[in-house]
């Protein structure tokens, strides 16, 4: 883990700081917070009756796929990166299963969908794909 960029490990913990906190809010929004205003209509067709469910999934699931990988990175375990990745590739999961679900779109949707996204692409640069120095041009393919 040394070698990974300070920056690239910072932003790494930064998002995924904002992930779990985030996921941790909507979990408890949703469950003992009463849906956080959203309309019980929006579960019409799905297998859930309340948001009681899927608060409690998204605060295991995201939120614990975000915790393992902090826990992960400020352990200095090996696994660190691998876990940003799949924490990420959650958080983008989540919400597509969640759009699927409620067929609804709102602008948390792509924000969140983002940071995921953006959890993976930084996860994948710390895991070493990537060239160095990292904005090197190779000038023999032109």
């Amino acid at each position: 883990m040394r070698s990974t960029p300070r920056a690239l490990r910072v932003a790494l913990a930064a998002v995924a700081a904002i992930n779990l906190v985030s996921a941790l809010i909507g979990m408890v929004g949703l469950t003992v917070g009463g849906g956080m205003g959203l309309p019980p209509e929006w579960l019409e067709g799905s297998v859930f009756h309340s948001y009681v469910w899927p608060g409690i999934i998204l605060g295991i699931v995201v939120g614990g796929m975000q915790a393992l990988a902090l826990v992960a990175q400020f352990g200095r375990f090996a696994l660190a990166w691998g876990l940003h990745a799949a924490a990420g590739l959650t958080m983008m999961i989540w919400i597509f299963v969640e759009i699927a679900v409620l067929l609804e779109w709102s602008p948390l949707h792509g924000i969140f969908f983002a940071t995921g996204l953006v959890q993976t692409v930084l996860a994948v640069l710390a895991l070493g794909a990537r060239p160095r120095p990292l904005f090197a041009r190779d000038i023999r393919d032109h």
